[in-house]
């Protein structure tokens, strides 16, 4: 639909999760989207809805950290100290929660032998009563609000949902009702930001639940893949979406134009064949992508007046399907594959995604596009100080070793 020529269009942003490698991809793809579009910049959209892993992402676009700024800081960890996000610290075990557990273990022992001394006890009785000894988190995600409240402590930027200039909203689910919880929404506004983006990104299992007055709240993916509709109640003309987790498609005949790194001799992998975690994998993205295929299709029909654009990676994308989504060390090369397939995504749809945005005034910039020595890592700018020269020397120095290591036929 074609916006008023009188006014600028109103642009939403919306952010899936996925896990550290979601955020790495959706900087990737951004900072190429702000390039080819040069009349769009995501810190000055009217609204941002982040989900999970999306919810890093979209407060820093509604704080004014622009994909650039946040590549230096998540990716190349160049910037003020307060910005650099270490990513070791998302993989400290959750040392309180085991303790918890720890503590309970006497108790339970205790009464699983009251319950075989007089025989009232049974195999199942005995196996849920260990279950409520095992630990809700492997990873503590404390982290992440306190990084969080540094970054947006900063001048010209905030905490607080309500002195944004643009309406952010970052969805977790409220683990005890399973009802989703917009936090930024009026009403729902006074968490601070950083507190909302650790709830929402704690996927049960590998993160605790994250209590906030009272109510535990987990990963807002369990409820919907990409919430898009708080932002498209408010009216938008334009939606841009990201979700960087699709189903693997191996099969050649699905995608006969696509690039294949393989030798043409060389038959696609099988699943089966790549164990529990990659079979684990394919049945979360499949369950994720069909409700949001759903969702898609609903919000055609719901808001017809806006038009929605939607980008993630190709089906048959075996880089990024199969790499560990927890592999800090490889984050600048996974982004900058992102940035280049974004990049290509465009290219293959330039007519259809060119008359979309010249509704909403916007253009592709076609000499951007297709320059191909385009990049996304700003190799111009040098680390500062001895410090980060050297932190920087010894991730390049890991980067290089765990590549082999991947290299390295397992036998």
């Amino acid at each position: 639909m074609a916006r008023a020529a009188n006014r600028s269009p109103r642009i939403g942003v919306a952010l899936a999760g996925g896990g550290p490698l979601g955020v790495v991809y959706e900087i990737g793809a951004l900072v190429a989207l702000e390039e080819a579009i040069p009349q769009l910049r995501f810190t000055e959209c009217v609204g941002y809805v982040g989900v999970s892993a999306g919810g890093f992402v979209a407060a820093g676009l509604a704080n004014g950290i622009g994909p650039r700024e946040q590549c230096r800081s998540f990716i190349e960890n160049i910037g003020p100290r307060s910005d650099v996000l270490d990513p070791a610290v998302m993989t400290r075990p959750a040392w309180d929660e085991f303790a918890r557990r720890l503590r309970q273990l006497p108790g339970a022992l205790a009464g699983m032998a009251l319950d075989a001394l007089f025989g009232i006890g049974s195999r199942g009785r005995v196996i849920n009563q260990l279950g409520h000894l095992l630990p809700i988190g492997m990873f503590s995600n404390r982290t992440v609000h306190e990084h969080l409240s540094r970054v947006f402590s900063s001048r010209g930027r905030t905490n607080d949902f309500r002195k944004l200039r643009r309406r952010l909203v970052i969805v977790a689910v409220d683990l005890d009702s399973g009802e989703a919880m917009p936090f930024g929404k009026p009403g729902h506004d006074k968490v601070p930001i950083s507190l909302a983006v650790q709830a929402s990104a704690a996927l049960p299992g590998l993160f605790p639940p994250v209590e906030i007055d009272g109510r535990f709240y987990v990963d807002g993916a369990l409820r919907k893949t990409m919430h898009a509709s708080v932002l498209l109640d408010e009216g938008l003309d334009l939606l841009v979406c990201l979700n960087p987790l699709v189903p693997w498609d191996g099969r050649p005949q699905a995608h006969p134009d696509a690039p294949d790194a393989r030798p043409r001799d060389t038959p696609p992998p099988r699943l089966v064949d790549r164990g529990l975690p990659a079979v684990m994998s394919q049945t979360f993205r499949s369950l994720i992508h069909s409700r949001m295929e759903l969702g898609m299709r609903g919000y055609s029909h719901a808001y017809p007046g806006t038009d929605i654009v939607l980008v993630e990676p190709r089906a048959s994308d075996a880089t990024i399907f199969f790499h560990n989504p927890f592999s800090y060390s490889q984050r600048r090369w996974m982004a900058q594959h992102a940035y280049a397939e974004t990049r290509r995504w465009l290219r293959s749809r330039r007519l259809a995604v060119g008359q979309t945005l010249a509704r909403h005034g916007l253009a592709l910039d076609d000499a951007v596009l297709d320059d191909p020595r385009r990049t996304l890592l700003d190799v111009r700018v040098p680390p500062r100080g001895r410090a980060q020269q050297a932190l920087r020397q010894l991730e390049q120095t890991l980067d290089r070793l765990e590549s082999a290591q991947d290299a390295t036929p397992s036998r």
